[in-house]
């Protein structure tokens, strides 16, 4: 349906797991001190790629449909841990690009917040913190 996203996630071992998405298809395990054979990233992980991937699609999305002058853009997302239970309390992330005019990437970087799932998501119920790194 157009209104639904829909994976399916299937045992392949006895700690990991693979998640197809579409025709692609991401193992998800444990690292081994965990007890897993760190076959994949860990759900946490892909949560923390989840969003930081939905962002990134968006920010990329706008910088074509403006054909801004803007390059090498990365995202840093770094997810901080809670206890009892076991979550995230906060994420943090870094963008970072080469452009000439600060404003215009501002912008952007607004444009692709309010246009992605994950941090429409989110917003209210997880702390995110959203910046541009500055080097």
């Amino acid at each position: 349906m157009a209104n639904e996203i829909t994976i399916q996630i299937a045992q392949i071992s006895p700690t990991t797991s693979e998640a197809t998405i579409r025709r692609h298809r991401v193992k998800v395990d444990r690292p081994e001190p965990k007890g897993g054979a760190d076959e994949g990233p860990m759900g946490g992980e892909l949560f923390l790629a989840a969003i930081g991937g939905c962002f990134m699609s968006n920010l990329l999305a706008a910088i074509r449909a403006r054909e801004a002058a803007v390059t090498d853009a990365t995202v840093e997302v770094i997810g901080t841990l809670a206890d009892s239970p076991a979550r995230f309390s906060a994420v943090d992330m870094f963008v970072r690009a080469t452009y000439d005019d600060a404003a215009l990437f501002e912008k952007l970087v607004d444009i692709a917040d309010r246009g992605c799932i994950m941090m429409n998501t989110l917003r209210g119920k997880l702390e995110v913190n959203l910046r541009i790194a500055v080097d």
